[in-house]
């Protein structure tokens, strides 16, 4: 069995950061424009960030790091919490 990957803080930010713009694009699929402007450039970020650079399969990274998004909270909530 494999290790579980590790991503940087800054990749699973970006990954909340597409999730939600994503859930609001699909509560507003009117006059949406800024969202899916918002989406491309986001999905753009996740895809060119340097850690996929170092890893060998990015489409199973890519699916780990959506449920590491979903499931860990930020720093801001943990605090809180």
């Amino acid at each position: 069995m494999r290790p579980p990957l590790r991503f940087p803080e800054d990749l699973i930010t970006l990954q909340r950061a597409w999730q939600q713009a994503y859930a609001e694009l699909a509560q507003t699929p009117t006059g949406s424009t800024e969202l899916r402007r918002q989406l491309i450039t986001l999905s753009g970020a996740l895809c060119t960030h340097p850690y996929w650079a170092a890893s060998a399969d990015w489409r199973t990274g890519g699916v780990e790091l959506r449920r590491a998004a979903h499931t860990s909270a930020p720093a801001d909530e943990e605090a809180a919490a």
